[in-house]
């Protein structure tokens, strides 16, 4: 299982050194336990190239999951035995099989090229490795498992930089995060602060209304 950065589009050469210098608590203030408990999972943060431009891969999980339930996210899920070393390349590996998993893509048109820092979501125990992917030549996804997923589609970067896309959450917690409006989805939580994170240290975030907020029950 090889990263490689050969024959990227230039666009995302920004990405490339984004992912090459960032720090783990610029990404979140969550991060993975000192004593190695948690969930080792993955997920893939998978560029591609639309009618639009450049785009991401998001799928909206099924609402009747017991964690993350109706969240948009990125493909990707807890790693299995068979992937090998979570300290290795087993997130690759974990990465590329739920999103076949989840998506029906083929793997064999993906390109990784980058490994973000492990980040933990403390609600779900899980410490997730990001990685990213170049979808060099793009196949057909759709949902494979309704229990699972309940749609697959792609999002502009263009949409996601716009801010009239952009917003603030408030959990009942009174977490606040950043979120986006994109494709009917509310994408919040720990994927839209991946996004949110990217676009900035790719250099590709706009000034948004950082005090317009929007509620998780935005549909109702």
């Amino acid at each position: 299982m090889m990263l490689s950065k050969e024959g990227l589009p230039d666009w995302l050469d920004p990405v490339v050194r984004a992912v090459e210098t960032v720090e783990p608590l610029q990404l979140s203030r969550f991060l993975p336990p000192r004593d190695g408990t948690g969930r080792q999972s993955a997920v893939l943060i998978l560029f591609g190239e639309g009618a639009r431009g450049p785009e991401l891969l998001l799928m909206e999980r099924a609402s009747s999951l017991r964690s993350h339930a109706g969240q948009p996210s990125f493909p990707g899920g807890a790693l299995d035995p068979e992937d090998g070393d979570p300290e290795g390349d087993g997130p690759l590996r974990a990465a590329l099989r739920e999103a076949e998993e989840e998506t029906g893509l083929d793997p064999s048109g993906v390109q990784l090229f980058g490994v973000l820092p492990k980040l933990y979501i403390p609600v779900s125990r899980f410490v997730v490795t990001p990685v990213l992917g170049w979808w060099r030549e793009p196949t057909p996804v759709g949902v494979v498992d309704p229990n699972e997923t309940a749609r697959v589609f792609t999002v502009p970067v263009a949409d996601l930089t716009d801010p009239a896309h952009r917003a603030t959450t408030v959990h009942p917690s009174g977490h606040r995060g950043p979120a986006f409006l994109v494709e009917s989805a509310l994408v919040w939580g720990f994927t839209a602060g991946l996004i949110d994170r990217l676009l900035h240290y790719a250099g590709w975030e706009r000034p948004w209304d950082r005090d317009k907020q929007v509620p998780l029950d935005w549909r109702s």
